[in-house]
């Protein structure tokens, strides 16, 4: 059944369709075609530029599948200048012709086509005729003082052409229509543009000799390539890499886009998160590689259920999300859930194994549930894990669900303006030298001031950031805070390694390198007095993307710890592939070494691994005189932990560290 929005998208085609298609028909009777200077031969080639133009696109991986630039722009304007608008439109009418036979293009996209470049064409011919005397009788086709008229037609036809395929585009795919205008302009003017240009260039190679207009197919199609190569890169950084959907910046963005049609629709926007049961059991038996070609088939799957305004993206490792755009009730999403989890009953096959997923699925509604993006997502999520919890496969959000409801999601709230009031700070905790006692580095831990509840840990507030948009800003506010620190220190003739610890969803920001970096610059402070802290876990996330970032960073002189080694699956196999400076062994082997014998030898091989494999590591949660020597007999390099200090605010950290280099030197007098 067709909805409000789809019927009005058939009607606007069927307008420009039968306008265009009037306009043809009116053209073809008039019979002037052919009556300007340009000869049968001369008219015959740029027919046929026109035609292998639409027959050979350069195809665009920007929006859908039938995206694409042609050539035929450039060659039919020449016709419009040298033998006017009947000659130009038959033309573009027989390329969409053979487009539709010989490339089985569809026909509402090809009778679309016709009317679009009918009206554009005609529209454009007007305006040349307006100005110019253009098309003439006798070469030239065109004089110098034609080119004003020439351009302003051109400029017509681009503007008509780009309104009536972006409009038709967004009604399609229900966003709103200027909105979606505005960008694609932008993206196509400096293409389009620069192609039409050529179209006069074309006619005085034309008039003057035939040979040279093959010459001027190469610029026309590096300038064309060069606009996908744009595209391409804008589709990268708007597509995941692993699954080739919308990743969580074009998620956002076309969540916004929708809520901001909300009024003029009347309708509901539903947002839902998915999570697929049990995945890591995939990958712990059958492989990461398995894992992977999981993932990929899910996107293709539930697009073949879903309407194509639908948008399916994902958020990383193996977590979905489903806009619909213009629900007409909540009883509509529900059924859409419904068909999710039915076409994902569906065995998959993976390698010749049929493999059964089931998934947790998430809803929540604008306006009901709020009327901003990062609200949405973060109470889908919520009715995610309620959905998980309860088995029951999906949950829609209701404010009972939130175990720390309102209070929650007022924490979260606050969390932005805790930043721009740095209540937000970080606290350091030194790491020292098991054999000199020296301080070499500094951990930054994480801590809120909140002005009602006091001093909060990073676990009372860093994971409700991690299910909203906030943690990205907040990982940048802490790295900038710490850098801040570092060139304080470095002033005062102190050169520290400051960590601080990264999150999954900021290691998978391929833009993060270049964050970082902009930031080291403006503290002026060098690379390598800073070193991010990750996790086993956050890696597996999404293991390509979180390379290519740690690469990045690598190429960048920025140092990287593997935080909590040994507590992950994958240890070993993925160690060699990560470009890291230091391994920390997790507090809970260091604890109970000195009593358990199992904890003491995976501290031992800890140590020789990363000894063998020229890094730095360090021992979490020293806590006694017992561990420091320990560690210090196994040849470990640095220790952290209660022992050596607790963390310290930053203000008192200055007379800590002077306090002890005081005490280590007085000790070093005793014994010589």
């Amino acid at each position: 059944m067709q909805t409000g929005s789809k019927r009005r998208v058939d009607r606007f085609a069927l307008v420009v369709s039968l306008a265009g298609m009037a306009l043809l028909v009116w053209l073809a009777a008039d019979g002037r075609v052919g009556q300007t200077g340009v000869d049968a031969t001369q008219f015959a080639v740029l027919v046929l530029l026109v035609i292998l133009g639409e027959l050979l696109p350069i195809k665009l991986p920007r929006r859908d599948e039938d995206d694409e630039l042609t050539t035929s722009s450039t060659f039919s304007f020449a016709l419009l200048i040298s033998s006017g608008a009947a000659g130009a439109v038959l033309a573009l009418a027989l390329a969409e012709l053979c487009a539709y036979f010989f490339r089985s293009k569809a026909l509402v996209r090809s009778t679309f086509n016709i009317g679009q470049y009918t009206l554009s064409l005609v529209l454009a011919g007007q305006v040349l005729a307006m100005f110019t005397e253009a098309p003439r009788i006798e070469p030239p086709f065109f004089v110098t003082a034609d080119l004003p008229g020439i351009f302003a037609a051109m400029a017509v036809f681009f503007l008509v052409n780009s309104v009536l395929t972006g409009t038709w585009w967004a009604r399609r795919h229900e966003v709103p229509v200027l909105d979606h205008l505005r960008r694609d302009l932008v993206f196509r003017g400096g293409v389009a543009g620069a192609s039409l240009a050529l179209a006069p260039v074309v006619v005085v190679a034309a008039e003057h000799s035939l040979p040279l207009i093959p010459l001027l197919l190469l610029p026309i199609i590096a300038l064309y390539k060069g606009g996908r190569q744009a595209a391409l890169s804008e589709y990268q950084a708007l597509h995941d890499d692993l699954t080739n959907l919308p990743n969580r910046v074009l998620l956002h963005d076309r969540i916004h886009q929708s809520i901001l049609g909300i009024e003029r629709e009347k309708s509901l926007v539903a947002v839902m998160l998915m999570d697929l049961d049990r995945f890591k059991e995939v990958n712990d038996t059958l492989g990461h590689h398995s894992g992977d070609l999981l993932l990929q088939q899910i996107g293709p799957r539930l697009r073949s259920i879903l309407r194509e305004s639908d948008t399916v993206a994902r958020l990383g490792g193996d977590e979905f999300a489903i806009l619909l755009p213009n629900v007409l009730d909540r009883p509509a999403a529900v059924q859409v859930a419904d068909k999710i989890k039915r076409a994902l009953d569906l065995p998959f096959e993976i390698q010749g194994l049929k493999l059964n997923i089931e998934a947790s699925i998430g809803i929540s509604f604008a306006p009901d549930h709020g009327r901003d993006v990062d609200t949405l997502i973060q109470r889908a999520d919520v009715a995610m894990y309620v959905a998980k919890g309860s088995g029951s496969g999906y949950a829609i959000y209701t404010p009972e669900q939130d175990r720390h409801s309102p209070n929650r999601l007022v924490l979260v709230g606050q969390v932005r303006q805790a930043m721009e009031d740095q209540e937000i700070s970080l606290y350091y905790q030194p790491k020292a030298d098991l054999i000199t006692g020296q301080v070499r580095g500094v951990e930054a831990l994480v801590r809120w001031n909140h002005p009602e509840r006091g001093l909060l840990m990073p676990d009372e507030f860093i994971p409700l950031t991690e299910n909203t948009g906030l943690i990205e800003p907040l990982t940048l506010y802490l790295i900038e805070t710490a850098v801040r620190q570092c060139r304080v220190w470095r002033d005062a003739g102190v050169d520290l390694v400051v960590s601080v610890n990264v999150s999954a969803r900021s290691l998978l920001d391929h833009e993060l390198p270049d964050q970082i970096e902009a930031v080291l610059q403006k503290w002026n402070v060098p690379p390598g007095s800073l070193r991010l802290e990750i996790t086993e876990s956050t890696i597996m996330e999404d293991p390509v993307r979180a390379l290519a970032v740690l690469d990045g960073l690598h190429r960048r002189e920025i140092g990287l710890a593997l935080d909590d080694f040994g507590t992950g699956y994958s240890s070993l196999s993925y160690l060699k592939r990560l470009p890291v400076d230091e391994l920390k062994i997790d507090k809970s082997f260091v604890t109970n070494m000195h009593t358990d014998d199992d904890d003491a030898v995976i501290v031992r091989s800890t140590i020789d691994l990363g000894r063998n494999l020229g890094l730095e590591v360090v021992a979490e949660g020293v806590e006694t005189k017992e561990h420091w020597d320990q560690l210090t007999e196994l040849g470990c390099g640095m220790a952290q932990g209660y022992y050596l200090s607790r963390p310290i605010a930053a203000g008192e950290f200055m007379q800590w560290l002077r306090f002890r280099e005081t005490a280590l030197a007085e000790a070093d007098d005793l014994h010589t």
